[in-house]
């Protein structure tokens, strides 16, 4: 069986685990304050445009996102976010257990726009009993979105703008940002991301380590006191720099972006595939992921070799089923599943 349902579903990149074996009989400083911390930060510096960012290192996205969000806002404050967003949608009230709401605004093909956050931001201004409402103080998107879309830097400057008209906070999610920067259909790069976020995080576990997210924090108002934040959240790793190893390993000669750009290479050939088919896209992702409309006996005939995540069934009764490729995807696999879905 080969496993299409998500982009974690592998160990690590061979580089990494080589890293490990390398420096398995040394010992290193503990709590993130160690060499490979350290070098990694500085590595993942050069590709901020010159940001001057701190950077930090935890396990998963979850856990990054509720701690941002923790760390940046008071308690009558709140986050806007696209209904389709990770936060509301597949993080089981994470947000909320900290004591946060999330103000939820329509998306467009599952990003949310500086329209809807105007309308949400300008609804608290000209409230006339605003001790009575949460303030929205943060606006949480994905790069690339639920749904694998990518925003445009002009999207991104759209957004950025009217943050700071409202004196927002933004934040971006990037679980799997690798992907986002490697598509064809982008112009933003990291710096492009360090420029329009005060906060961010830049994927690991889905990106070809084997755990781990990138925290950088662009926003002088935000830094201090961060690892304190992470340590209360369970988030400040005693082997932290077994997190540090592998994002220097990722990003000191471009490893991270090679393999997530091939990634998006892949899934653009089994789009092609699906569409010569006649199969239809429920949206038109560039990036890694791909959503497509089968029916259910299409469903059974790829469940025969290959495992895929249905979503959810449309008004028609055709599936809206999602094919992940990743950092580790062959070229043997993508092959396979290109001969069955031609055989359908």
């Amino acid at each position: 069986m080969i496993r299409w349902n998500n982009d974690y579903n592998r160990g690590a990149h061979p580089a990494i685990l080589q890293a490990f074996a390398d420096t398995n009989e040394e010992s290193f400083e503990g709590y993130g304050l160690d060499e490979w911390c350290a070098k990694a930060a500085d590595e993942i510096r050069k590709y901020l445009g010159g940001a001057d960012a701190d950077i930090h290192f935890m396990l998963g996205g979850t856990q990054v996102n509720y701690t941002m969000i923790a760390a940046a806002l008071r308690p009558y404050q709140g986050i806007i976010c696209a209904d389709s967003g990770h936060i509301q949608v597949h993080e089981t009230g994470a947000v909320e257990n900290t004591g946060h709401k999330i103000h939820v605004v329509p998306g467009v093909d599952g990003k949310i726009t500086a329209e809807a956050v105007r309308k949400e931001a300008e609804g608290y201004r000209t409230s006339d009993v605003p001790e009575h409402v949460t303030q929205p103080k943060m606006v949480f998107l994905s790069f690339p979105s639920e749904f694998g879309t990518v925003y445009t830097k002009r999207e991104l400057e759209e957004i950025r703008a009217v943050c700071r008209e409202y004196d927002l906070y933004l934040m971006v999610d990037g679980a799997r940002l690798g992907y986002g920067l490697g598509c064809g259909a982008t112009d933003v790069t990291l710096a492009d991301i360090a420029a329009a976020a005060d906060i961010f995080y830049i994927g690991g576990t889905k990106c070809g380590a084997m755990m781990g997210e990138a925290v950088v924090i662009v926003n002088d108002g935000l830094k201090d006191h961060f690892r304190n934040y992470m340590k209360q959240n369970g988030g400040l790793l005693a082997k932290g720099w077994v997190l540090g190893l592998q994002f220097y390993t990722l990003f000191q000669d471009g490893l991270y972006f090679a393999i997530t750009r091939q990634a998006d290479i892949y899934a653009m050939r089994i789009r092609e595939a699906f569409e010569r088919k006649g199969i239809q896209a429920y949206i038109e992702s560039p990036t890694n992921q791909q959503f497509v409309l089968l029916t259910e006996e299409q469903m059974e005939k790829l469940a025969v070799n290959h495992i895929y995540e249905k979503q959810f069934r449309t008004k028609d009764g055709r599936f809206c089923v999602r094919f992940c490729a990743s950092w580790a995807t062959r070229e043997e696999d993508v092959e396979a599943l290109i001969r069955d879905i031609g055989a359908l």
